[in-house]
């Protein structure tokens, strides 16, 4: 069992891995992404929420995935492009990932079972998928593609982490 986040890394555009205890003390929102989807406009609303909170310790890390409908074609410079200029996302945006399956990168691993995170057994039905992070690195909620991250249940409970 993985104590928390902190005990991955992930890879940037740059090909560099960045370990996430780099963000220890943060509170996290760790969403799985996609250019072509119906929630793909939700990206804005991350933003804005990052923009909301990021000065009180809360980070958002996207991770883009092609594996719901093959909605992430885009992979290197043309993706990094996407996210930096065509949605303007300031937040860290890493290489795509498989978030299911039998290659699944190992956070996924670790966000998705509850015998090594000990609290929730989530795995992503679609892109946009949702898990909250409090700030000793562990998964304490998640949610679905459908739920806003400007949704209240999202921000009141960001906002009790932060508080902690």
């Amino acid at each position: 069992m993985s104590n928390s986040i902190y005990d991955y890394e992930s890879l940037q555009f740059n090909g560099k891995l960045l370990p996430l205890d780099t963000f220890k003390g943060k509170v996290i929102l760790i969403v799985n992404t996609a250019s072509q989807c119906y929630f793909t406009k939700q990206f804005k609303s991350l933003e804005k929420l990052y923009q909301t909170y990021k000065d009180q310790g809360f980070e958002i890390l996207a991770y883009p995935s092609n594996d719901f409908g093959n909605q992430e074609p885009k992979t290197g410079l043309n993706l990094e492009t996407f996210c930096r200029v065509n949605q303007q996302v300031t937040f860290p945006v890493f290489k795509r990932i498989h978030v299911v399956g039998d290659y699944k990168d190992p956070l996924y691993t670790y966000l998705t079972d509850k015998t090594l995170n000990g609290t929730v057994d989530s795995k992503p039905k679609w892109n946009f998928h949702k898990y909250l992070i409090n700030k000793e690195g562990k998964v304490v909620d998640f949610y679905y593609s459908f739920t806003s991250p400007l949704s209240s249940k999202v921000k009141n409970k960001i906002e009790e982490l932060l508080s902690e």
